[in-house]
């Protein structure tokens, strides 16, 4: 294993140990990497609307979640300075939902990612653009 990723996988680990959000809404991490990171969460009765389909902001918080663990994954501490989402289909009470971030650029303090929110079947939720900024200090030492 690279030490990169060997980082990477540090601060997540260290980052969802600290993370009540993500473990409150059954969020697991399932991959990262430098720049990468793919974390899943089954949709709960909470977490559906008065449509019967997935609460936007229960898909955006997946989104984020995912954006969080990839721009942190260099271990230098970031945070979201502006972000978006896109419905694109329902989702539904039972689906599990695979949010997949990919830094598409980093210069400087900032990077912008790219979330991809599917079903666990690969139908399209949402897309999501995360635009980070560091900020002073460290994930792990």
């Amino acid at each position: 294993m690279s030490k990169d990723l060997e980082l990477a996988q540090r601060c997540a680990g260290a980052m969802f140990a600290q993370d009540r959000a993500s473990q409150a809404m059954g969020m697991r991490v399932e991959d990262v990497a430098p720049g990468y990171a793919r974390v899943s969460m089954r949709l709960r009765g909470e977490m559906i609307n008065g449509h019967q389909t997935a609460h936007g902001g229960a898909v955006f918080s997946l989104a984020d979640s995912a954006f969080a663990f990839a721009c942190n994954s260099r271990n230098v501490r970031s945070v979201a300075q502006h972000c978006s989402i896109t419905f694109v289909t329902p989702a539904q009470e039972g689906e599990l939902l695979v949010a997949e971030a990919r830094e598409t650029n980093l210069g400087g303090r900032f990077g912008i990612y790219d979330v991809m929110v599917t079903t666990d079947g690969g139908r399209l939720v949402a897309i999501f653009r995360g635009h980070s900024t560091s900020v002073r200090g460290s994930i792990v030492e």
